[in-house]
C-alpha cells in the first residue's frame, strides 16, 4: 500500500479493488454515503470527480484534471472521512443538499436564523440521529443552509464561525 501524501490531492479510487492507499475512501463508498444517508442519486455525481488532501479531507470538483496535483485548492471541500462518522461540509450541504430526500430537517425562519447565527437548539424531529442537512423554505423551495449535528432532541449548528451570520 501507497502512503497518504498531506500536501498532494490525490483522486479516489473507483472501488477497495483499486484502492492504494490505507483509509482511503473511495469513490462508490462516497456515493453510498449520500445516497443512503441523504437520499442522493449517485448520477448528482456523474460529472464530477472526488478528491483527497490530507488524511480524510474529501474534496469534490467538476473538472477532471490530472493525479498528483500539489495545488492549494481544487473544487470544494465536500467530507471528512477518517473519523468514526463521516461528515459532510458546509459547502456540499449547500451545492448538493436540494437534491436530499432523506436526514434533511427543515426549519422555520426563527429556527433557521439561530442555526445559521451557529446556535444550538431544542428541536422536535422524528427522523435519524447524527448529521442532518439543515434547510429552510425560501419562496417555495427548499434551500440547504448546512450541517447540523441532531442527538437527544437537540440540532447542534455546525456552520463554521467565519461564516455565521445574524439576520
Amino acid at each position: 500500500m501507497s502512503e497518504n501524501v498531506s500536501h498532494r490531492f490525490e483522486r479516489l479510487p473507483a472501488t477497495e479493488a483499486e484502492k492504494d492507499v490505507e483509509g482511503r475512501p473511495t469513490r462508490e463508498a462516497v456515493l453510498d454515503y449520500w445516497e443512503d444517508r441523504f437520499g442522493v442519486p449517485r448520477d448528482v455525481f456523474d460529472d464530477y470527480t472526488f478528491w483527497e488532501k490530507g488524511a480524510g479531507k474529501v474534496w469534490v470538483s467538476a473538472s477532471d484534471v490530472p493525479d498528483g496535483l500539489e495545488v492549494e485548492s481544487l473544487g470544494i471541500t465536500f467530507l471528512r472521512t477518517r473519523q468514526e462518522h463521516w461528515k459532510p461540509t458546509t459547502n456540499a450541504a449547500q451545492r448538493f443538499g436540494r437534491h436530499a430526500t432523506d436526514c434533511v430537517v427543515t426549519l422555520s425562519r426563527e429556527e433557521a436564523e439561530r442555526f445559521v447565527a451557529g446556535e444550538d437548539q431544542e428541536l422536535e424531529w422524528d427522523g435519524d440521529w447524527g448529521y442532518l442537512i439543515a434547510a429552510h423554505e425560501v419562496e417555495g423551495e427548499r434551500e440547504p443552509l448546512g450541517v447540523g449535528l441532531y442527538l437527544h432532541g437537540e440540532l447542534r449548528s455546525m456552520i463554521p464561525k467565519g461564516r455565521q451570520r445574524d439576520l
